[in-house]
């Protein structure tokens, strides 16, 4: 039984990242479709109270808002419960998104583009063709955080970042391990089916290794006690990403994200 003595709600996902790039000090511009319900209103208000622009979130009758409910004793999590839908988004809805996308890019050219999926169902094979294709006509870098169902879509992205499990899953590679050799393999697979300009992967208690097939850095990890690890690929993207639109290069990149 666990006696409730305090409640919180925080921003998840996408919105996580566009906190963590407001906390670098860059503006963020948060593009997504949520529901009409009391998860929207929590995500509106939170991101009203942190300052985040609201111009490129949608919502949707036919969706609920993605509502992720943790226990936790301490700093021990017990239980999650999740409330989502994780079918791709209406078509309107889709039109309606990335027609503001389109048009944010032709009018602000922001300085680099995200791609956050959570395989949540916003993102699909033409909204990232789509978007990666204008930003490689007027030069703005794409970043990617991916997650299995759109792995290989994402041919033209700047930067490619999964973790060690997507990277196995992805690649079907059960046996991959975190060493130069094999995460080299696992680059030349990858851009065989994909091309990106560079690949950065994070390896959990192993640091961090990014490669554009030219040159390498692998980073070991920094030892810390810590008692939740959620959210920290949303952070490696967000540094990784602010980094590369101040015009670093890749061993700053990865030095910086790990």
């Amino acid at each position: 039984i666990l006696d409730i003595k305090h409640k919180e709600h925080r921003l998840g996902g996408a919105a996580n990242v566009a906190l963590n790039i407001s906390g670098l000090g860059a503006q963020p511009i948060l593009c997504s479709v949520i529901g009409r319900d009391q998860g929207a209103k929590n995500v509106f208000d939170l991101m009203h109270k942190q300052g985040l622009n609201t111009d490129g979130v949608f919502q949707s009758t036919k969706r609920i808002t993605s509502v992720k409910t943790r226990l936790m004793s301490g700093h021990t999590q017990l239980l999650r419960m999740d409330e989502e839908q994780t079918n791709l988004i209406d078509k309107s809805d889709r039109d309606t998104l990335l027609a503001f996308i389109l048009g944010f890019i032709g009018t602000e050219k922001p300085d680099a583009i995200i791609f956050e999926d959570y395989d949540k169902g916003t993102i699909d094979q033409s909204l990232i063709e789509s978007v990666i294709g204008i930003a490689q006509k007027v030069n703005i870098p794409v970043t990617v955080d991916p997650k299995k169902r759109n792995f290989f879509e994402y041919q033209g992205a700047t930067l490619f970042k999964p973790n060690m499990r997507e990277l196995i899953e992805g690649l079907n590679i059960p046996s991959l391990r975190s060493t130069e050799k094999d995460l080299h393999i696992a680059f030349e697979k990858l851009i065989e089916k994909m091309p990106v300009e560079m690949a950065f992967f994070t390896l959990s208690s192993d640091g961090v290794f990014i490669t554009n097939g030219h040159e390498n850095f692998h980073h070991p990890a920094h030892k810390r006690n810590i008692s939740d690890v959620s959210g920290a690929g949303d952070t490696v993207i967000s540094v990784a990403t602010c980094a590369l639109a101040a015009g670093l290069g890749m061993e700053e990149i990865s030095y910086l994200s790990n």
